[in-house]
This record gives structure tokens, C-alpha cells and sequence, in this order.
């Protein structure tokens, strides 16, 4: 049977899930892996008048994580996820297990072109989306849900799951948020965590780089090459190690061509802290 806490079903199991939202027509689904912040909460809000019944996942997905990276480290806060999910409104938690919903090894994968998925956040963490996607296809298959939404600042992510979704002709509408934000300006994220004091007050600086990049294309400069060249350079001398910070086009994340929507993403180290921020412009 399901686990109740209080008005939020938790279904540790599928057929459990399945069992639960079987009377429901339009499921609305937001995937984490947890330990939730204030972005996720804007998330389940963005999702609750979208649907007949609120889903959210808690899954720490080994397949997106490189064998260096923090797999096992990653914070996993059962007690206040379910605390905040309830106050949140969410109506339904699936949190399975590694063996329920990988009964088996995972040999069917979902691979998304290399020309999205192999560029910026590919190439420094390569298989993250292919990690990404199998997932996600699985949790939706799961879920069966009509509308799912994800957070922009997870850009080239966003990207993936439309272009899944699309290819696949999968019967779910996909929803971006907007990123949400601490009162300074940095981008929310489970990894914020993971700052000093005193990096977490540097750490601003990566969205503050993004504004200017953003803010100098405005004002008409063209040579896109120096000026994220420049960009990095300043993260660098502030003590970051910058993987990239770039424009491109909103539309498929190659560079630019013409006045179109463009986006500026940038990823850059922090003491051991890995940070990514997205905008828009």
C-alpha cells in the first residue's frame, strides 16, 4: 500500500504509482533528485495549476553521474524534501529505489544527438545526457504525466527533454521555469550547498559575468570569440576555473548567425564546486 504523509502520497514502488494516479487524466510532474531548494518548490507551483494531480520524483540517478563526480557525496535530505513537498501542495512523491527502477542493467538507452548533447555541458561531463535522458524517458514512462516541468537553469538539459519529447511524439507538454534566484542573484542549486561562506559569496559572480556578456551583445559588440574569451579570463583571475561561458542561439545552442533569441550559459569551478547559470536575452 501507498506510505501517506498526511496529504501527500509517497509510492516507493511503480505499481504503487501506477495504482494511485489510475483515476487521474492529466498528471503534471516535476523529476528532482532532491535535496530541494526554493527553485524546486517554484517548480511544483508552476506545475500545480497545470494538471489534475501533482507529481514529483526523488531519484538520484547514478547513469548521469561521471565516475569522479559526486554520486555518493550527493546530499540526500529524505525528511525535509517530503516536509517541503508537502507545504508545497505536491500531491503525489514517487521515490523508488536503484533495483525498482533499474530491475536490470540498463542497456536501452536514450541517446540524443551529438550536436546538442556533445557541446558545453557534454563535453566537459561526456555521457551526462545520454545519463539524462534514460531517465527521464523512464520516469515519464512511469509517470505517464501531460505536462512535466524543468527550470531553465539547467538550459542545455531543457533543450534535450524538448527535442526527446518532440522526436519521440510523447504525449507530454513540456513547461520551462524560469531559474530562481537568491536575493543577490545566484542561481539556486543543490550544489550551492557545497560552498564555504566566503565562496558562496563569490559564487554571485558567475551570474554577475553572464549579465555583462549579455549586457555588451546588447549594446551591439560582435566579436563573440574575445568577449567570452575576456569572460572567463575575469572568472579566472577572481580565483574560478571556468569551463565556458558562451553565447548562443536559444533556438538549438549553435552559435550565433542573425538577430535571433540568444542565450549566454557559462559552467566555472569554485574551490571543488561545479556551478552552471543560463540567461537568457
Amino acid at each position: 500500500m501507498l506510505t501517506s504523509n498526511t496529504d501527500m502520497h509517497i509510492a516507493r514502488t511503480l505499481q504503487e504509482l501506477r495504482e494511485h494516479l489510475a483515476p487521474f487524466r492529466k498528471p503534471a510532474f516535476v523529476p528532482t533528485m532532491g535535496n530541494l531548494h526554493e527553485g524546486h518548490l517554484a517548480l511544483i507551483a508552476k506545475a500545480k495549476p497545470l494538471g489534475d494531480v501533482t507529481v514529483a520524483s526523488i531519484f538520484v540517478n547514478r547513469l548521469q553521474f561521471l565516475p569522479h563526480e559526486d554520486f555518493d557525496t550527493y546530499p540526500r535530505t529524505w525528511d525535509a524534501d517530503c516536509a517541503k513537498l508537502e507545504a508545497a501542495g505536491c500531491d503525489v512523491l514517487f521515490a523508488p529505489n536503484e533495483r525498482e527502477l533499474y530491475p536490470e542493467p540498463q542497456t536501452y538507452k536514450v541517446h540524443p544527438p551529438a550536436e546538442l548533447a556533445d557541446i558545453l555541458e557534454g563535453h566537459f561531463r561526456p555521457g551526462f545526457f545520454v545519463g539524462v535522458s534514460t531517465v527521464v524517458m523512464k520516469l515519464f514512462a512511469c509517470v505517464q504525466p501531460r505536462v512535466a516541468v524543468f527550470g531553465k537553469k539547467d538550459y542545455q538539459q531543457l533543450m534535450v527533454i524538448r527535442g526527446m519529447v518532440r522526436q519521440f511524439a510523447l504525449p507530454i507538454e513540456i513547461i520551462a521555469c524560469e531559474t530562481k534566484r537568491a536575493e543577490d542573484g545566484l542561481a539556486l542549486s543543490s550544489r550551492n550547498g557545497y560552498l564555504s561562506p566566503a565562496q558562496r559569496e563569490e559564487a554571485v559572480q558567475l551570474s554577475v559575468t553572464l549579465q555583462r556578456v549579455a549586457a555588451a551583445v546588447q549594446r551591439g559588440r560582435r566579436d563573440l570569440a574575445a568577449l567570452e574569451e575576456e569572460a572567463m579570463e575575469a572568472l579566472a583571475h577572481r580565483g574560478w576555473k571556468p569551463d565556458y561561458v558562451t553565447v548562443r542561439r536559444c533556438s538549438d545552442l549553435q552559435p550565433p548567425l542573425d538577430q535571433e533569441p540568444l542565450v549566454v550559459l557559462g559552467a566555472a569551478k569554485l574551490g571543488a564546486t561545479r556551478l552552471i547559470d543560463s540567461l537568457e536575452f
